[in-house]
């Protein structure tokens, strides 16, 4: 900017400081001293007043931004069906404009339960001596081996005793773990058991056409000894989530179990996850999952 343009500008300023309440140019001083006299704060000057700032819960979110982080809809069809009873929270219909949740919460919208994180599908191989289990209060547990694996708050599906190795499949896709609690459409699971003497043919023919141990009929998709090995060892192939049920079996039995690991959850295998380690699935393998 010139010189020259800083004047017009500091002119024109001039100029309107010597305008009389009526809007008019006056050349009277007095008035200039009043214009200025007022511009000093002699007439009370009022504040604007702001509401008193609430403190924000990072652990909560809005319910709309809850469902469309999960993929149903965007966050205005989100107020949409919240507004005519499609979401509930911890079982309780939800039609409150702004409602915040917590990301533990159950959310479930017409009926299906929705997770705003993103889908993560981790296969562990399990060594000894790990609990499987959420909680802390229990040592050592799984979680602690795949706490770097995602950001997403992955669980595992079923259990293997502490004791016991091999496969174990986290994720958050809760139509995942649906497949897998289902014990009649649930994902086939393989386990290599050594029992502390050898299996006898009538026991195992026993364990393949089912047993019934208390009044509950237990039932196994397929067993059979392994090749080249002892009549110790056999593969079990059951849809149960838990490994409860191989010991009551052989329990019942009066075997004693040796070891325990699951070498196949469906088409997933221990290959290149050494003992200890953990691999994300591909799609391929995902897309596969839920297709069994």
């Amino acid at each position: 900017m010139s010189r020259h343009q800083g004047s017009d500008r500091g002119g024109k300023a001039s100029a309107r400081s010597q305008k009389n309440g009526n809007g008019k140019a006056s050349g009277r001083g007095r008035d200039n001293t009043k214009s200025k006299s007022f511009a000093r704060g002699n007439a009370p000057i009022r504040k604007k007043t702001q509401a008193p700032k609430t403190g924000s819960n990072p652990d909560e979110i809005r319910l709309n931004k809850y469902i469309a982080n999960s993929g149903v809809c965007s966050r205005r069809e989100a107020d949409t069906n919240i507004a005519t009873g499609l979401v509930t929270v911890n079982g309780k219909v939800i039609t409150e404009m702004g409602y915040k949740v917590k990301l533990d919460d159950e959310v479930r919208f017409d009926g299906a339960r929705i997770n705003p994180e993103k889908k993560a599908y981790v296969l562990l191989n399990k060594p000894k001596g790990f609990a499987t289990t959420t909680s802390e209060s229990k040592g050592k547990t799984v979680m602690d081996l795949v706490s770097n694996a995602t950001s997403s708050r992955i669980k595992p599906i079923g259990r293997l005793g502490r004791n016991s190795t091999g496969l174990l499949l986290f994720t958050n896709d809760e139509t995942v773990v649906k497949k897998f609690t289902n014990s009649k459409n649930g994902v086939v699971r393989l386990f290599h058991i050594e029992l502390d003497k050898n299996l006898k043919f009538e026991d195992l023919k026993k364990i393949q056409e089912g047993l019934k141990i208390e009044g509950e009929q237990i039932s196994i998709e397929e067993i059979s000894y392994i090749d080249g090995a002892s009549k110790k060892e056999v593969g079990l192939k059951l849809k149960h989530t838990g490994n409860n049920v191989i010991r009551t079996i052989f329990s019942y039995l009066k075997y004693e179990i040796i070891k325990v690991d699951c070498v196949a959850i469906g088409h997933l295998t221990k290959k290149d996850i050494p003992r200890g380690h953990w691999k994300h699935l591909t799609q391929q393998e995902i897309n596969t999952l839920k297709m069994l």
